[in-house]
């Protein structure tokens, strides 16, 4: 049955895009396939093919923290449903991801028949989470969590990506260096950083960045 016409991958191993492409491909006859390896690409394939009829996201590619990725992703292009595909299987990630806009969760030890059902089932505008993750299982993400994701999409493309930089670790003249722009710039952008996200200093944006990690014992850093 043809479901779509255009899936964008987004990973940053090219094994694994070429695995997601016979899965893809499996699931949908005819369908145009557009690879990614970067949250700025995915960016960009995203308004190149704004006719895109679904987004598998890796949460861990250069460019992104966490579920900051997913969070500016579905912030930026409410219309593109999103499967999140991971290496983390705990259920509170898939839980959370889900929460944080994914329409679906596929783990990366998953079948390529599996994966072929996931897509299916979130094309034809179903939720997906693999079988074993019971109907109550719990959400992790707490009011503050929530605040700053819904800040977060606020956030120009530029603005986030000097956000994930900051995260990184990365100075104001490195991170002009990266972007190729000068130091004013980034200070500009840094300026405006605080301001939407509400916060007072670079380390506070850092922190606030870093609830959104994957790995649980994160996500309650103060």
């Amino acid at each position: 049955m043809q479901l779509a016409s255009k899936i964008i991958i987004a990973d940053d191993h090219p094994l694994f895009r070429a695995a997601l492409r016979q899965a893809v491909s499996q699931a949908i006859q005819g369908v145009e396939i557009v690879e990614a390896d970067s949250l700025a690409a995915v960016q960009e394939a995203v308004v190149q093919h704004s006719d895109a009829d679904l987004v598998l996201l890796d949460l861990h590619m250069p460019g992104t923290h966490g579920f900051t990725g997913l969070v500016f992703l579905r912030g930026q292009n409410p219309g593109i449903p999103v499967i999140v595909v991971s290496g983390s299987e705990e259920v509170s990630v898939m839980r959370r991801a889900i929460d944080y806009g994914a329409s679906g969760f596929i783990p990366k030890s998953a079948s390529l028949e599996t994966i072929s059902e996931a897509i299916v089932a979130v094309l034809k505008g179903e939720e997906w989470l693999p079988r074993d993750i019971t109907e109550n299982g719990t959400v992790d993400v707490s009011e503050e969590e929530r605040k700053f994701a819904a800040a977060l999409v606020s956030l120009t493309p530029q603005q986030f990506r000097v956000l994930t930089m900051l995260t990184e670790g990365l100075l104001n003249k490195q991170i002009a260096y990266e972007l190729n722009v000068s130091e004013a710039t980034i200070k500009a952008h840094v300026t405006a950083i605080l301001r939407k996200l509400r916060v007072h200093s670079r380390t506070q944006a850092v922190i606030a960045a870093q609830r959104l990690s994957v790995d649980p014992a994160r996500t309650n850093m103060e």
